[in-house]
């Protein structure tokens, strides 16, 4: 009965030491007596000879390396970078990434990193790192970086310039040359709306002017005339009193 119990337990042990469990996000590849196999098993179980083999297991996850280095300008100064760089592994080729470069291939990418970004920010001017053109450098590492990673099954998914410190001398030139277009841009505004105003009185009073021109224009004795006669009928219709001196053309009034 023991010796029973005891070939079982050897068994249990055997079965559960001869099967390797692929969690979501990693890939497998049996490695035989030092061979590595080109097949890969993704998420799932793997049997082998645990006497004669094994399985190296990585991710296949996107993951992220962060550096913090000095970046050349074409100025010549030095920009200090944080910089994020998201990659993976591509899962086609994961026996020629464990087979080429091993499981240590974060330093490879971190040094691929290093040379493509001297190369590509050697081009730009500081000041361009820390405008617009940063997703152009950006964009830029990342095909220099692609050109020796991809064909070695490591995919560069992006690069990415969390923050920039510029030199403290050309921060502030900055600073001044924004704070001043800022200005200059408040003084066309201004220009334009007192521009605008002056244009609006002029309009004005030209309308005036030519409204009195109008009205003066229309004002000839015959039509004073028959004002005056209109005024008079108005003046009869009142029930009060009143003495009206007139030379002919205009009445007064006195009640």
């Amino acid at each position: 009965m023991k010796t029973h119990n005891l070939i079982l337990k050897t068994s249990i042990i055997l079965l559960l030491s001869s099967c390797a469990i692929i969690k979501p996000g990693e890939i497998g590849v049996k490695q035989k007596l030092g061979k590595l196999s080109d097949k890969a098993k993704i998420q799932g179980v793997i049997w082998y000879n645990p006497f004669i083999s094994k399985v190296v297991k990585t991710t296949i996850q996107i993951n992220d390396i962060e550096l913090s280095l000095s970046l050349p300008s074409k100025e010549g100064l030095s920009v200090v970078a944080q910089i994020s760089i998201l990659y993976k592994i591509n899962k086609d080729s994961v026996a020629q990434v464990i087979r080429n470069i091993g499981l240590q291939y974060e330093t490879i990418i971190s040094n691929v990193f290093r040379s493509a970004s001297a190369d590509v920010c050697a081009k730009y001017f500081a000041k361009d790192m820390h405008s617009g053109m940063r997703a152009e450098i950006e964009k830029a590492i990342k095909l220099k970086m692609g050109e020796t990673l991809t064909e070695r099954g490591i995919i560069v998914e992006a690069v990415l310039m969390k923050s920039i410190q510029l030199p403290a001398g050309l921060s502030s030139s900055i600073e001044a040359k924004l704070q001043a277009e800022q200005d200059a841009m408040r003084m066309v505004f201004v220009l334009q709306k007192e521009k605008l105003e002056a244009e609006r009185k002029i309009i004005e009073a030209t309308g005036t002017k030519d409204a009195q021109k109008i009205l003066s224009e229309g004002l000839t004795d015959q039509i004073i005339k028959i004002r005056s006669i209109e005024a008079f009928n108005e003046l009869s219709k009142s029930p009060n009193t009143k003495i009206i001196i007139t030379n002919g053309k205009v009445p007064f009034l006195i009640e």
